[in-house]
């Protein structure tokens, strides 16, 4: 087996940095910091990156292209390799989930900027699912496409209660093939076995909110269940 080649020094100076902000934050580390962890000089950094902020888009842009843009496979025929390769390297993933755990979490407009960056490339995977015909037509797709975004980030910022709560510790690859199926049955066939509640939502929805106009039930503005005086 061949080994793999040494990264470049630019991928060298993006890998220390994902780290170093994964344990400390954007604010808690500086260039000098980065480039002692990755054995080069600051000088070097600025030379690649222009400064500490261009470094960390490049590291937001190499996040969204390993975890959300590189699942465009599964609307071709790489669906398989690709979930397989997900659930065994876990040395390449886990420091990216913890990058965006803590950047995420952070109060900050990079905290903004890289959750955009994840929904505008989970919007480009689901409009590729739909002209696959994978997806089904959806009412809202900028509420579909920050749900589906949400959802998949829970698994990494609510991680520890994950794995605890199934008796793992971390997301172990045990684990991670123990969510594969339930996860995607939920994302294919749904929770509900019926459209019962979807269509009492969609009712309620349509009809107008506020107090009776007095006027008769067939009237736009008459509440038909008005809320009742305290």
């Amino acid at each position: 087996m061949r080994a793999a080649p040494d990264p470049s020094t630019r991928e060298r100076i993006r890998d220390a940095a994902i780290a170093s902000f994964a344990e400390r934050g954007f604010d808690g580390v500086g260039l000098r910091d980065i480039a002692q962890r990755a054995g080069v000089s600051a000088a070097l950094i600025v030379h690649h990156f222009g400064s500490k902020e261009g470094l960390r888009e490049a590291c937001d842009a190499h996040v969204v292209e390993s975890l959300v843009t590189d699942k465009s496979r599964l609307a071709g025929g790489g669906a398989s390799a690709m979930m397989r390769e997900a659930m065994t390297d876990r040395e390449r993933y886990l420091p990216l989930l913890d990058y965006m755990a803590r950047m995420l979490t952070s109060d900050t407009s990079a905290a903004d900027e890289l959750f955009d960056a994840l929904a505008g490339a989970t919007r480009d995977l689901l409009e590729q699912q739909a002209e696959a015909g994978m997806l089904r037509p959806q009412s809202d797709m900028d509420v579909t496409v920050t749900a589906v975004t949400i959802y998949g980030l829970a698994t990494v910022l609510l991680r520890r209660q994950l794995a605890r709560s199934l008796g793992e510790d971390g997301l172990t690859e045990t684990l991670l093939r123990r969510l594969t199926v339930p996860l995607l049955e939920f994302y294919t066939h749904g929770l509900y076995t019926d459209d019962r509640l979807l269509t009492a939502a969609q009712d309620a929805l349509s009809r107008p909110i506020g107090p009776p106009s007095g006027k008769g039930e067939n009237d736009p503005h008459q509440d038909p269940d008005p809320p009742r005086a305290v």
